[in-house]
């Protein structure tokens, strides 16, 4: 059966859809078999990354390995039972037709608190969320004091992640691995940064999460969405000399996959 990796923040311009991009083509091209749900039914920047991926692929002549990406099949309200829930269905029917036929299936939750993102959570095996080095993402995990430097309580989006624990530990599977992914973190040794580094790892002991490294701020990361590309990608479509910026986010890319410790996973780029 699949595994299942879900990438969750309530907050949007966290660089969810990026990370789930990376994430879900790194494993495609290491020869895993992997499908993606973009459950943002609204905006759907996962979905079109993906799309523009297949679109400039096709136009390029060029065949890359890439997540195979699905929308949710569509439930007649009449079948439901009185009290269920349409996404329920929708969600569940998804992932049951992906999982016998797949090595991962990748789930990109929207910027906000839904139905979908809901059991979405209670799914993941693996739990990423990307969250920029900032105390207004921090805000959704914890309340803190007004000096940043005392925790005073979870928030909203780690009590949605509490729920969806239980909802697993009730159903009998395996406990949630969840990651939290610092993104756009700076170089510079700032007050901040280290205010920041020590409240998220005291928050990671008392709810239980691990902290892997994200990205950078990139200017390639906007310039790869249209043609719907990766960092892996850039030496196949004739980029013979990697800048300096690009090697170094390859190498950020690699961090995270290898933090994430996926089942399976020898991570080889």
């Amino acid at each position: 059966m699949a595994h299942i990796i879900v990438v969750g923040n309530e907050k949007g311009g966290a660089g969810k859809s990026t990370v789930s991009m990376h994430v879900a083509t790194a494993l495609a091209r290491m020869g895993h078999k992997v499908s993606a749900l973009d459950l943002d039914l609204r905006q759907r920047t996962f979905g079109r990354y993906t799309e523009n991926r297949a679109s400039f692929l096709a136009k390029a002549g060029l065949s890359l390995a890439s997540p195979n990406t699905h929308d949710l099949p569509e439930i007649a309200p009449e079948t439901l039972k009185e009290g269920e829930n349409i996404y329920d269905h929708r969600l569940s029917a998804a992932v049951a037709e992906l999982e016998p036929e797949n090595d991962f299936i990748l789930i990109d939750c929207p910027g906000s608190h839904t139905r979908l993102s809901q059991v979405a959570h209670s799914l993941a095996d693996t739990l990423i969320t990307p969250l920029n080095d900032s105390f207004v993402d921090f805000d959704l995990l914890a309340r803190t004091d007004s000096t940043g430097d005392k925790i005073l309580g979870p928030s909203v989006y780690s009590e949605m992640v509490w729920n969806a624990r239980q909802l697993r530990a009730q159903a009998g599977l395996s406990p949630i691995d969840w990651i939290v992914v610092r993104n756009r973190m700076g170089a510079q040794r700032m007050v901040n940064k280290e205010k920041m580094e020590r409240a998220i790892a005291n928050l990671s002991k008392r709810i239980g999460f691990r902290i892997a490294p994200g990205f950078s701020e990139r200017v390639v990361f906007r310039e790869l969405f249209p043609r719907g590309l990766t960092l892996l990608d850039l030496k196949d479509i004739g980029v013979k000399q990697l800048n300096i910026s690009n090697v170094a986010a390859r190498q950020e890319l690699r961090d995270l996959m290898k933090a994430l410790n996926l089942p399976g996973v020898s991570v080889d780029f």
